[in-house]
């Protein structure tokens, strides 16, 4: 069962597709997202990764949580549901 990761504090300069490179090491990657500006393109700084399995999620904290990526220390846990806002009509 795949399972999704939270990842941040990752360098700006990372894209979607260096966040799957560096997570491929650990296991099969699903999908690899970083969150952009909507106006600016830019990174945000963070991301999510989707692993083929839990163990592999697992294993890709236990691993990259705490490490560092081109000078910045990155954070890694399973990723929470967005919480709904109060502001979006029902």
């Amino acid at each position: 069962m795949a399972a999704k990761l939270f990842v941040g504090n990752i360098p700006y300069t990372i894209n979607s597709d260096g966040l799957r490179d560096i997570f491929v090491k650990i296991g099969e990657v699903v999908d690899a997202n970083v969150v952009t500006d909507r106006e600016t393109g830019r990174s945000r700084g963070f991301g999510f990764v989707e692993m083929k399995t839990s163990e592999d999620a697992k294993k890709a904290i236990d691993t990259l949580n705490g490490s560092e990526v081109d000078g910045r220390k990155i954070f890694v846990s399973e990723a929470r549901e967005k919480a709904p806002r109060d502001n979006q009509p029902q």
